[in-house]
């Protein structure tokens, strides 16, 4: 574990180091609930201008546009750090450390979202089972489960293209997810956004959570399971838009577990 600081780093800001905390507790988190896919998918959090330091010719000076964090590829989340994650700008280019490499499938979809969306802070995209295997579902999430009705009002789909190498889908993946925070990317995964780490969090565990029970329950066949009814479906809905302010209560205890399973692990 690296015992690095921002005084040890001039081109990190005290703002960005903060971020680059959040997020590393983030794939570790994933790690943590089993979310994960070894090396693969990708985490991203936004460092606005005004908290991202560059190079000058008389040392660091504030950047003039976003960049954004992401994992170097090859690293697992569990073992992901603040000062490990790379700095990318909007046209993929590094920024900083020359030798780092980052998924190119990664960057195509997260540069998609920071670029346009302006409450992209952090994105997170993953392949788990469940959502993955609703995202091949042709009905999508159903009206199942509580947690699915909480989040079907925010719920977009974007049609799968293949392995996400093709700068132009960013601006179809933007033009499907349109107003909404959480996407289930056809045959292929699913991606949710925030404002903050702990938001982009309880969203993605949301879904995880009404994925699973959702093919829990199909399980007994399409015939077999009971939607909820609209009126009650419709009451729900609006519920939703509070994860906000109950991810700002979970965020506090899932630091505490990471504490518990990697001691030490912010330094």
């Amino acid at each position: 574990m690296t015992t690095d600081t921002p005084a040890a780093h001039p081109l990190i800001s005290p703002a960005e180091w903060a971020i680059r905390k959040d997020l590393a507790a983030l794939y570790r988190l994933v790690a943590l609930f089993g979310w994960d896919d070894t090396i693969f998918t990708h985490i991203s959090a936004r460092v606005p201008a005004k908290d991202s330091r560059v190079a000058g010719p008389d040392g660091p000076v504030v950047s003039d546009v976003d960049h954004f964090l992401i994992n170097p590829y090859g690293t697992f989340f569990e073992e992901m750090t603040a000062s490990a994650l790379v700095k990318v700008d909007l046209d993929g280019q590094v920024v900083g450390a020359a030798d780092a490499f980052i998924n190119p499938a990664g960057f195509t979809i997260h540069s998609a979202l920071h670029a346009a969306c302006p409450d992209a802070h952090v994105v997170i995209h993953l392949h788990t089972d469940a959502m993955t295997g609703v995202s091949a579902q042709a009905e999508g999430l159903l009206p199942l489960t509580q947690n699915a009705l909480l989040l079907r009002p925010h719920m977009a789909y974007h049609a799968y293209e293949g392995v996400a190498l093709d700068h132009d889908e960013r601006q179809r993946i933007v033009a499907d997810l349109g107003q909404k925070k959480i996407m289930l990317l056809r045959n292929h995964g699913a991606l949710a956004y925030g404002a903050s780490a702990a938001e982009a969090f309880t969203l993605i565990y949301f879904l995880e959570q009404a994925c699973r029970q959702q093919i829990a329950a199909l399980s007994a066949g399409r015939n077999g399971v009971l939607e909820a009814p609209q009126d009650v479906q419709d009451k729900v809905a609006p519920l939703g838009a509070g994860v906000g302010f109950v991810s700002g209560l979970l965020w506090p205890g899932l630091m505490r577990r990471l504490e518990r399973h990697y001691p030490g692990w912010e330094s």
